[in-house]
């Protein structure tokens, strides 16, 4: 059997954080409500990016999107902005529980993720995963921190330039771990 084709590492990045970016320059020029568009058009159009040179899509984009539709419909349709601040929430209470639950199954959802990336002893992926998932709950406590208490413009910037940073700074907070656990031959 072939392996799935993979998108280049920096064409994944800028389909990543591509939509984010065009929702914070969207933002900032035209307000929240054309933003939100911008961001759910961009979204759609990462996805059939990704498609069209793999011919498949990954599950996380898949569920992101969906909710990245759903509430930034909301947020159009109600004239509320509430609905596109609570996204990132949910959608990091999401992942936090669903990499609980593979835990929880001794499943630990990282390695099927991941596992082309890295090789990890079982140990490994099982503490990789409680990270991930403690963290994606710090961030749904820090979301909602922030746009509770700060301007539409602030939280918008928080999304760019803070969680960005701090996702690449906790991952790379990890490189102990993954050496420490490695299951490579060459230690």
């Amino acid at each position: 059997m072939d392996p799935k084709p993979q998108l280049n590492p920096l064409l994944k990045l800028t389909l990543d954080l591509g939509p984010l970016l065009l929702f914070f320059v969207a933002n900032a020029r035209l307000g929240i409500y054309v933003a939100t568009g911008v961001f759910m058009v961009a979204v759609l159009l990462a996805l059939a990016v990704a498609w069209v040179m793999t011919r498949h899509v990954e599950v996380m984009p898949i569920v992101t999107a969906v909710i990245v539709l759903v509430f930034g419909g909301l947020t159009l349709v109600l004239h509320d902005d509430v609905f596109i601040k609570v996204k990132p929430t949910i959608i990091y209470v999401l992942f936090g529980g669903v990499l609980l639950g593979g835990i929880f199954f001794d499943k630990p959802l990282l390695g099927t993720v991941l596992g082309s990336v890295f090789n990890l002893t079982e140990e490994g992926w099982r503490k990789l995963t409680w990270r991930w998932a403690l963290f994606f709950f710090a961030l749904a406590v820090l979301n909602e921190i922030v746009w509770r208490t700060q301007s539409t413009d602030v939280w918008v910037s928080f999304k760019v330039f803070g969680v960005v940073p701090l996702t690449l700074l906790f991952g790379a907070l990890q490189y102990p771990l993954l050496m420490k656990y490695s299951a490579d031959e060459k230690r």
